[in-house]
């Protein structure tokens, strides 16, 4: 079973998406189908590293613009299918070719843009909106990081039950781990935080993660500690125009620290070293940075929300999403070591279960049942 994966929406600095679709494809390599890969040329080399078994093709450089690759999506990548006689083109990132050979299956990662319209901008939920409404009529599989994610897709956007596989996201434990206290102080150390405890988020500031009221909730919770935590927002800038105030809000003595990306080999310090892990997110599709974070053994408070006790089971903290109650139960987990030390424990265990070898298998299901639905191969 030939596979073409189209990888060239995978932006430059790889978020929770790209992530996905880097692991997911390190999986793949090592399966029983022939892997055939497109992706923008900036990333061949890259590629070509990391998937010895598969065939890499650079995609013209002109769709390095948005617009440009989305023509190329509906127009080159049919041709590109045709041309290597691929049984299956899988698109990872919503959208898809209308009229393309074979079967086709495509990946919806959320159903925010339905439920949660207020947090993202008026062009992207018309956009991602079509694009999951057209997925759900036209593709043969459709893959979802979660339950909750495929509920809410066909409670908006409808669907049938045989269409869609659960493929939860894994954890690379050669990155995501528990480590020394040498190295969480190193990190810390570049953080300009020597000595110092500290809260962590890590995620895009988009209006969703709800950055803000964690940022009230962060003053509230550590008001009159003798050490108060600084908080430290990690992760790209985003499209959240209200952290900026908030930041601007928090009273003098308190330190709120915005470090950008974190390079990847800093993540297991940056996570493991901090005393709480706040993630008090409006919904996710699936919540990798929850993951990331319990394999690093960190104490992690996050919220109900859509597929968040997914991933976390009982090895976090829950809280709701409004400031006071974060406020509430941040103050509580910094208060009780024993208990952050016990989420820890469980964090770790329960994070093991999350591999990207079973997410590749899922997938792998779903390639060979939409060729059985497509008619039994390419056309």
């Amino acid at each position: 079973m030939r596979v073409l994966v189209d990888a060239t929406a995978i932006p430059s600095d790889r978020g929770g998406v790209g992530r996905y679709v880097d692991e997911l494809l390190r999986a793949l390599d090592v399966r029983d189908v022939e892997l055939v890969v497109v992706c923008q040329v900036r990333d061949v080399d890259l590629m070509e590293a990391a998937l010895p078994g598969a065939r890499v093709i650079a995609a013209p450089r002109m769709i390095e613009r948005r617009a440009a690759r989305l023509v190329w999506e509906q127009t080159g990548l049919p041709v590109l299918a045709r041309r290597i006689r691929a049984d299956v083109v899988h698109s990872p990132h919503y959208t898809s070719p209308v009229l393309s050979p074979g079967a086709r299956v495509v990946t919806l990662h959320d159903a925010t843009f339905f439920s949660d319209r207020d947090v993202h901008s008026s062009f992207k939920t018309l956009f991602f909106r079509s694009a999951t409404w057209l997925a759900v009529r036209r593709a043969d599989a459709l893959v979802v990081p979660s339950r909750a994610t495929r509920d809410e897709v066909v409670r908006y956007a409808g669907g049938r039950a045989e269409q869609f596989y659960v493929a939860h996201h894994g954890v690379d434990p050669e990155v995501f781990h528990p480590v020394e206290a040498a190295e969480q102080e190193r990190v810390a150390r570049s953080l300009g935080l020597e000595g110092r405890p500290y809260v962590a988020f890590l995620g895009t500031l988009e209006p969703r993660k709800n950055v803000p009221a964690l940022i009230e909730a962060w003053v509230e919770a550590v008001a009159g500690l003798a050490d108060p935590p600084a908080l430290v927002v990690a992760g790209g800038a985003g499209w959240d125009d209200a952290v900026q105030p908030a930041i601007g809000a928090v009273p003098a003595g308190l330190q709120v620290i915005r470090p950008g990306y974190l390079p990847l080999d800093d993540l297991a310090g940056f996570l493991g070293g901090a005393q709480v892990v706040a993630y008090p997110s409006l919904g996710e599709g699936f919540g990798l940075p929850v993951l990331e974070a319990m394999a690093c053994g960190a104490a992690v408070l996050t919220s109900r929300r859509l597929s968040l006790p997914e991933v976390g089971g009982d090895a976090v903290e829950y809280t709701e999403t409004d400031a006071a109650s974060i406020a509430t139960a941040l103050a509580q987990l910094l208060a009780s070591k024993d208990r952050r030390e016990e989420l820890a424990r469980a964090a770790v265990e329960r994070a093991a279960l999350f591999t990207w070898g079973a997410a590749a298998d899922v997938h792998v299901e779903a390639y060979r049942a939409a060729v059985q639905r497509a008619g039994g191969g390419s056309s």
